[in-house]
């Protein structure tokens, strides 16, 4: 596991991007895993701004969303495919019938996890964290072998996201994710964190033992992981001696 400490947001999110646009580079037919959000924003931003330069494209890619809320009309503004379509694909070259969202397979989302097997897998698999240690929207207590599904948030995860609509009554109490053992078996994995909210779940992620109480923490056994922090939301890593051989600290 790399994990590279950048001294802000938008440092962070130009390594991530730089990342990405090379992985597409190398394999232009590569199939993604998206996140949503706040902390991949930038990042998508200025994936567009290489495609517009010329430097990448998206047309023979195929993509897979990590998660949406539950009950949502794909039009709906808080919808991720409401997000995706603003933030990305209405700005590059992508073909809009090989964008998949696990809500497009309600309610037999094994049916999802089938798609992706079909592809070939997801080459590269972009994830955040939430402050409870979430990937997706698998909560604590999340098993590390379960699939596409669909599921109930927590009190935090529901408080966390009231931010994004009118007021925290109206954000979903349930959501579809991708399970965790579909995201470990994403070939490649990079995650990205940033603000001082995700020092503690970065700090169990990275440094706890591998427990389903912080599920990002089985990201420790994929053979092939890059996290992406800025310095705050790195804070209590930083100087921290790693016992693991297999991890990696680079601190710019």
């Amino acid at each position: 596991m790399d994990v590279y400490i950048e001294k802000d947001y938008d440092a962070l999110s130009k390594k991530a991007a730089d990342i990405i646009a090379s992985f597409i580079k190398q394999k232009p037919k590569c199939i993604l895993g998206l996140a949503t959000g706040s902390t991949p924003l930038k990042t998508y931003s200025l994936l567009i701004k290489k495609y517009k330069k010329g430097e990448i494209k998206f047309k023979q890619i195929t993509t897979f969303n990590l998660d949406d809320y539950a009950g949502l009309n794909f039009n709906h503004p808080q919808s991720y495919y409401f997000f995706m379509k603003k933030a990305l694909f209405s700005k590059i070259d992508i073909d809009i019938k090989k964008t998949f969202f696990p809500t497009d397979f309600v309610p037999d989302y094994k049916k999802y996890d089938e798609k992706i097997e079909e592809t070939g897998g997801i080459d590269l698999q972009i994830l955040g964290i939430g402050s409870n240690g979430h990937i997706g929207f698998n909560e604590p207590g999340s098993k590390f072998s379960s699939k596409t599904r669909e599921i109930f948030l927590t009190k935090n995860t529901i408080k966390d996201n009231a931010r994004f609509f009118k007021s925290i009554k109206d954000v979903p109490k349930k959501a579809v994710t991708m399970g965790i053992s579909t995201i470990m078996k994403a070939k490649k994995i990079i995650i990205l964190a940033n603000g001082s909210k995700k020092q503690d779940a970065v700090l169990k992620f990275v440094f706890g033992p591998v427990s389903a109480k912080t599920p990002a923490s089985i990201l420790q056994k994929h053979k092939d992981v890059v996290v992406i922090l800025d310095k705050e939301a790195a804070a209590k890593i930083i100087n921290k001696n790693p016992k693991n051989k297999n991890l990696n600290i680079i601190e710019r």
